[in-house]
């Protein structure tokens, strides 16, 4: 029994290392897709241009293109008033077609409303949470939205205009806040990036222009191949980047929580094949008269070892199967229940995120058994060693 419990022990944490790293990798991967798509085309000094019905068509003919939407970005400075108090936040604003909630967004406000589907002309944002607190605003407060409207790149700044031409050319628009969003992601998005419907964003700043093109692959396997087919289709100025490109240190980091997990997985199947090791050669210990008189009456050593084989198999497949069911049912608990929280502003996310994936428990499933079985050779063969002399006088 007990070491049964050690094999489902270590199978059961072996699999849930592998669900845990998996799901936190693709939780956060899918946030960051959705924040900006498989890949983004924008013209190589970062300016606004006017989008061309050709170039949509050109980049649509791409095989593994699945969808092309337009967006716009600009480099503001917000401000609010909390009492006599001014508050002033750089940020981001991103027109996006608004006609449906983004699906990452769908339980993503926390207050106020998405965009009315019809547009009254007046500057309406969506501000995420971290942002909306430091600025003391929520759903219907107004905040002050400076830039520079003549600004061709949609930055904030040039640094070829002086301050003259900075100020006369400084665009002061009232914005209205429409809701506010959390998804967790705090540095970079949810305290920086605000959302605006894009048509009224160039009806307040540059009329129909654009950033670029947010472009959503149907396969991510060949996703390096379609952002370059993409930029050489629509040559210079364009060019694409992938979003792993453009958030490198993010997935560099996700990288390096997956690189932890070999030795992981290497150190609790370790601890568990000995732990199967350690029971049988007790088990020879206790049984050493036993296996002498079996010998003396002439049982062979292939199949005395067999014997200790097969004890060994057994003493793995039931571990293995209670394993299975420990990491499943637990699995399935903590996805309905939520019972382990993490501290979303360092993790991104809420709850711990986990992946059932059929593979991860046939792979730790097969290995756990194979090792088994390889190392129960050990006390097998100490077991065949006996002399049953020796054995008989124990």
């Amino acid at each position: 029994m007990i070491a049964v419990t050690g094999i489902a022990v270590g199978t059961a944490a072996l699999i849930l290392t592998l669900s845990i790293v998996k799901g936190f990798s693709v939780h956060i991967e899918e946030k960051l897709v959705a924040f900006s798509s498989h890949m983004q085309v924008r013209q190589s000094d970062g300016g606004l241009f006017y989008p061309l019905a050709a170039d949509t068509m050109r980049l649509g003919r791409i095989d593994n293109i699945g969808s092309i939407t337009p967006f716009m970005e600009k480099n503001v400075i917000l401000q609010s008033r909390s009492g006599s108090a001014k508050l002033i936040q750089p940020a981001m604003i991103k027109g996006i077609q608004t006609g449906e909630v983004p699906e990452f967004l769908h339980d993503s406000i926390i207050k106020g409303s998405w965009f009315d589907s019809g547009s009254n002309g007046n500057l309406e944002i969506l501000v995420g949470n971290s942002l909306a607190e430091t600025l003391a605003v929520g759903p219907g407060s107004k905040v002050l939205v400076i830039s520079t409207s003549k600004q061709a790149t949609g930055a904030l700044l040039a640094g070829s205009e002086n301050i003259v031409d900075l100020l006369s050319d400084m665009s002061l628009e009232v914005a209205t806040v429409r809701g506010i969003y959390a998804t967790g992601l705090n540095e970079g998005f949810d305290d920086y990036m605000v959302m605006a419907d894009l048509k009224t964003l160039q009806d307040h700043f540059h009329p129909s222009r654009i950033s670029g093109y947010e472009i959503m692959v149907k396969d991510l396997k060949q996703l390096n191949e379609t952002t370059r087919a993409a930029a050489d289709t629509l040559g210079y100025p364009f060019y694409s980047y992938t979003v792993y490109e453009r958030y490198a240190n993010l997935f560099e980091w996700l990288k390096l929580q997956e690189n932890i997990t070999p030795l992981l997985i290497i150190t609790i199947t370790i601890v568990a094949v000995f732990n199967i090791i350690s029971t049988l050669l007790v088990l020879i210990i206790e049984k050493t008269r036993e296996i002498g008189m079996l010998m003396a009456l002439g049982l062979g050593p292939t199949k005395l070892s067999a014997i200790f084989l097969a004890q060994a198999f057994l003493i793995a497949l039931i571990g293995i199967a209670a394993g299975n069911l420990i990491a499943l049912g637990f699995s399935l608990f903590e996805l309905h229940f939520h019972l382990i929280s993490l501290p979303e502003k360092n993790y991104f996310i809420k709850h711990v995120p986990i992946l059932i994936d059929p593979f991860d428990y046939l792979l730790v499933s097969s290995v756990v058994a194979l090792l088994s079985l390889l190392f129960a050779f050990i006390p097998a063969r100490v077991a065949a060693s006996l002399k049953p002399g020796t054995a008989l006088l124990v």
